[in-house]
C-alpha cells in the first residue's frame, strides 16, 4: 500500500524536521511547542505501524522493532520537553 507507506515516511520526517524547526527558532517557548507537535508525529507513526501489522505488510517482530524505537523516542523527547519547562528562562 503505496499510501500508507509514504503516510509512515511523512510521519517520521515530520519528528526530526519539527525538532529541527522549533530548535532554530531560539526560544524555549517556540521550540516547546515543536516538540510536542513532533510527539504527535511520533504517536501519529505508531498508529500508522499498528495498521501496517494489521494488514500484514509487516511482522510482528518489525513492528516490535519500530514501536520501541519510537517510543523510546516518544521519552526522550518528553523528558526533553520537561528539562526546558523546568529550566525555561523568561524568553
Amino acid at each position: 500500500d503505496w499510501t500508507l507507506k509514504d503516510q509512515v515516511r511523512r510521519a517520521s520526517i515530520s519528528i526530526m524536521s519539527n525538532i529541527a524547526e522549533g530548535y532554530g527558532r531560539k526560544t524555549d517557548k517556540e521550540f516547546i511547542q515543536f516538540l510536542y507537535i513532533a510527539m504527535g508525529s511520533i504517536f501519529e507513526l505508531q498508529s500508522q505501524i499498528y495498521m501496517a501489522l494489521d494488514l500484514s505488510y509487516m511482522s510482528k517482530e518489525e513492528f516490535k522493532d519500530i514501536f520501541t524505537t519510537s517510543n523510546e523516542v516518544a521519552k526522550l523527547t518528553g523528558g526533553f520537553i520537561k528539562y526546558l519547562k523546568k529550566t525555561k528562562t523568561t524568553d
